[in-house]
């Protein structure tokens, strides 16, 4: 029996358990996304310690099931659990309340920081905090890399398409083009042994053909919600892996290429939303909020998260097809290794606008050894990092 079998059906009508049943998803969830940090690997955990063994609305192994699946599709894992578990307990209407929900308690923190930012973000002791935050965030940004590239560098052949990635895109490579090649190149070579081997190849499944009619939105340089919308829709489209792809997207994008953020505001809205619970992603209603104020914010986080919604409807039929699919793993393979390759290069990038002096360095230092070492919350650090900068600044001043 499928895992979409063993669902039991809803009626077209809700009757009065089926809303009590909503409620029960909308409250669950809504105090997940208030409570929720630490990153996509805690969001995760909280849910199987939530959903599996106190509520028992999921089995261990539908579990692991949708795990792996929410892995195969662009856009934040964790968030997209919380959109396969709603939709395993309650169809259709779970699927939008439990992501819905997910995601809203994050997004109204941290625009309340975004006002914040706007407001008083030019005052020196706001600039001390950053200054000792900063350092920790890129500290942060290195651990999730070296996590990714172990899991993801699963072979000679994939850690020469990364290292010819990371070429490219220190050179200043299109992400996309990047990103893309890397899977190409990955599923290419598997393709050609199934061909020499007399094997039947099957093509990639429909997700490839979205991604690249993703890739072709092409955003004008001048700012409107239109534009917002089109570029986080984009971003929410192709990034594999992790939340903090995003960042090479961001400054590929928004700082480079459209001149929308300077790398010193790109890193304050990392900050952010690192520090805040709920998804990574939420780091673009920061982002958006600074370009256009309140709308700007609920656009840019409408578009990153909106197609996490629709890759998971659309992938819940197709999981075993994905599965069983040799090129459409390779390609997946490839995608995360260059995703990696994004990420040492944007490391580097905002790294440098991060650490300029020895207390900088020192702080990016001891945060890594924290978080490798002793595995502190990164929210700890990030406070830490805030109190540093505090404290020099009130010794130099007196």
């Amino acid at each position: 029996m499928t895992l979409e079998e063993a669902r039991p059906r809803h009626p077209a009508t809700p009757s009065a358990s089926s809303v009590s049943e909503l409620k029960q998803i909308a409250l669950s969830f809504l105090r997940l996304g208030t409570i929720a940090f630490g990153g996509p690997a805690a969001h995760i955990a909280m849910m199987e310690e939530e959903f599996v063994r106190r509520r028992g609305w999921v089995s261990r192994a539908d579990f692991l099931d949708v795990l792996g699946a929410s892995n195969l599709i662009p856009g934040p894992s964790s968030t997209e659990m919380a959109i396969h578990i709603g939709h395993q307990r309650a169809g259709w209407r779970g699927l939008v309340i439990a992501g819905v929900c997910f995601i809203v308690p994050a997004m109204l923190i941290v625009m309340i920081c975004a006002w914040a930012y706007a407001a008083f973000g030019s005052l020196p002791q706001v600039q001390s905090v950053m200054y000792g935050v900063k350092p920790v965030i890129i500290a942060v940004v290195v651990q999730a890399l070296w996590g990714l590239a172990r899991g993801a560098v699963k072979n000679r052949f994939l850690a020469a398409i990364g290292l010819i990635a990371t070429v490219a895109a220190l050179s200043g490579g299109n992400v996309l083009i990047v990103l893309l090649a890397a899977g190409a190149i990955a599923a290419a070579r598997v393709w050609l042994s199934e061909k020499a081997a007399g094997g039947f190849a099957a093509g990639l499944p429909a997700g490839k053909h979205l991604i690249a009619s993703a890739s072709s939105v092409i955003v004008a340089a001048p700012i409107s919600m239109l534009g917002l919308f089109l570029i986080f829709l984009k971003f929410g489209a192709v990034i594999f892996g992790s939340g903090y792809v995003l960042l090479a997207f961001l400054q590929a994008d928004l700082v480079s290429r459209l001149h929308w953020l300077t790398q010193s505001q790109l890193l304050d809205a990392v900050a952010v939303g690192q520090v805040t619970p709920g998804p990574v992603f939420t780091t673009v209603t920061f982002i958006g909020y600074l370009l256009g104020g309140i709308p700007g914010a609920i656009v840019a986080t409408v578009g990153i998260f909106l197609p996490g919604f629709l890759f998971v409807a659309a992938s819940r039929p197709l999981i075993p097809r994905i599965r069983s699919s040799k090129i459409a793993g390779a390609f997946l393979d490839g995608v995360n290794v260059g995703a990696v390759a994004l990420m040492i290069a944007v490391s580097w990038q905002l790294g440098r606008a991060a650490i300029f002096d020895f207390s900088s360095g020192a702080v990016a230092i001891c945060s890594a050894i924290g978080l490798i070492f002793f595995r502190i919350n990164s929210a700890w650090l990030v406070l830490a990092g805030a109190l540093i900068g505090i404290a020099q600044m009130s010794y130099f001043s007196g």
